[in-house]
């Protein structure tokens, strides 16, 4: 600890000259050296610090999912991960909203990076730069296989303390067709996948000169089924391994290429209650997302409505269980079975992708 009688003795040892320069390093904004996020958000700043404003902007195109496109498929990879308690069995259920105290007025948005075999999905950066000019928080519930196509835009989400990370399989298949190891490799492959892209950013040259790396997620605790979509099979692995099924309770419906933004925003003011938690996606699949949260968002918080991170509304209520999975009512997911149809065969992997992967 510095005490003032430590700074004036080393004023007059430093003497006229080096002390003037002192003050003036002194007198300069933390900001200068490492970037400081404003608003409620933690002093973390590592997301500016390792990446210029150009560089974190939507780039042109890559909102667009490509079918066989080269690289697209990935191994999990292959780290010892420590597997974390169960989860209580009062929380193994389908996390829906939060029930929260009188006067609270908060909502969790949550945006779906999916990627299925055999593509690159998308990543709607306007999405983002819009909660980011906003200092807007969300939850971003990305797949693991979409963690390894796009492992910069990962970084730059895993470092930005507005986003909180969730798993959301490991390549978007339906787990009512899974069990054994197909089960436990599509909720486990996305911490394999985060923990590998976590370390590759804690390992570059301008995090590992950060003591912010100390802030940024440890593991992946929130789940979310691909296509909403679960049995008790699944609740119960999810479980002992100990995640959170969390799912929804205002889905806005920008799947559909139908819904305008103008819709989609409408549904959402409509719907949201204090503790909701709105779906929406950001891997090119949520169309007409990008347009539909400036005028959402606005008119919510018109409305005394502040959004938080998932782990946050959990933290300022109770959760509202239900023993499935369902988007509006139970069972009407149940439908996504017939399109699923579990491989004989693993998506083998390109020999340029494995051979990047951690051993």
């Amino acid at each position: 600890m510095i005490t003032s009688r430590h700074l004036r003795r080393c004023l007059r040892r430093l003497g006229p000259a080096g002390a003037a320069a002192l003050l003036a390093l002194l007198s300069q904004p933390l900001a200068a050296a490492e970037p400081a996020l404003s608003g409620p958000e933690p002093a973390l700043g590592l997301v500016n610090r390792c990446w210029p404003a150009a560089a974190l902007a939507a780039r042109e195109g890559e909102e667009t999912p490509v079918r066989g496109a080269a690289g697209h498929a990935r191994l999990i990879p292959r780290l010892a991960l420590a597997k974390p308690d169960p989860t209580p069995a009062h929380l193994r259920g389908a996390i829906r909203r939060v029930k929260l105290p009188p006067g609270k007025n908060l909502v969790a948005l949550t945006l779906d990076l999916c990627e299925q075999p055999g593509e690159i999905a998308g990543y709607d950066g306007p999405i983002f730069d819009y909660l980011r000019s906003k200092r807007i928080r969300a939850t971003v519930f990305t797949g693991g296989k979409w963690f390894m196509t796009h492992a910069e835009r990962s970084q730059q989400l895993i470092a930005d303390p507005l986003f909180e990370i969730g798993n959301h399989g490991w390549a978007h298949r339906n787990v009512r067709g899974l069990a054994g190891t197909a089960l436990q490799d599509e909720i486990r492959g996305p911490e394999a996948a985060f923990q590998s892209q976590r370390a590759a950013l804690v390992a570059d040259t301008c995090a590992a000169q950060s003591p912010a790396t100390s802030q940024l997620q440890q593991r992946l605790g929130l789940y979310r089924f691909p296509f909403g979509a679960c049995n008790r099979q699944a609740l119960d692995a999810l479980a002992d391994n100990g995640l959170l099924a969390i799912q929804w309770d205002v889905s806005t419906g920008d799947s559909s290429k139908a819904e305008t933004a103008q819709a989609i925003a409408r549904t959402i003011v409509a719907e949201v209650r204090p503790g909701s938690i709105i779906l929406a996606h950001a891997n090119g699949r949520g169309h007409h997302t990008a347009a539909a949260l400036p005028i959402a968002v606005a008119k919510l918080q018109a409305k005394g409505y502040t959004f938080v991170k998932v782990s946050e509304l959990l933290a300022a209520g109770t959760p509202e269980i239900a023993d499935t999975c369902y988007d509006h009512k139970p069972g009407d997911t149940d439908r996504y079975d017939v399109f699923f149809k579990p491989r004989a065969k693993p998506e083998p992997a390109d020999a340029t992708a494995a051979s990047r992967l951690p051993r």
